[in-house]
């Protein structure tokens, strides 16, 4: 247990940035998973549509520390490399 004021207060913070850490990825995650679902239905305007929403996530995630920057283009250009590929 924490002993410390500052350290008491070091914990208070760490529990507030990992809730709202864990509500970043929560919504990478989701928008990553419809850009999935679009392509295994294999609708290519709902796959774009999700895609124009995911990237910025994706990239939000990477800017607030979530993601790391590689991680979240590697994603993107895989997400688009699929949703290309879906017949029209």
């Amino acid at each position: 247990m924490a002993n410390t004021k500052s350290a008491k207060k070091a914990t208070r913070v760490a529990t507030r940035r990992a809730a709202v850490n864990k509500n970043r990825v929560s919504r990478v995650r989701s928008s990553v998973r419809k850009v999935e679902e679009a392509i295994a239905k294999g609708d290519r305007k709902a796959a774009e549509a999700a895609l124009a929403a995911a990237q910025p996530e994706l990239m939000r995630g990477a800017q607030k520390g979530v993601l790391h920057k590689n991680a979240a283009s590697r994603k993107v250009s895989r997400l688009t490399a699929r949703v290309r590929t879906v017949k029209a």
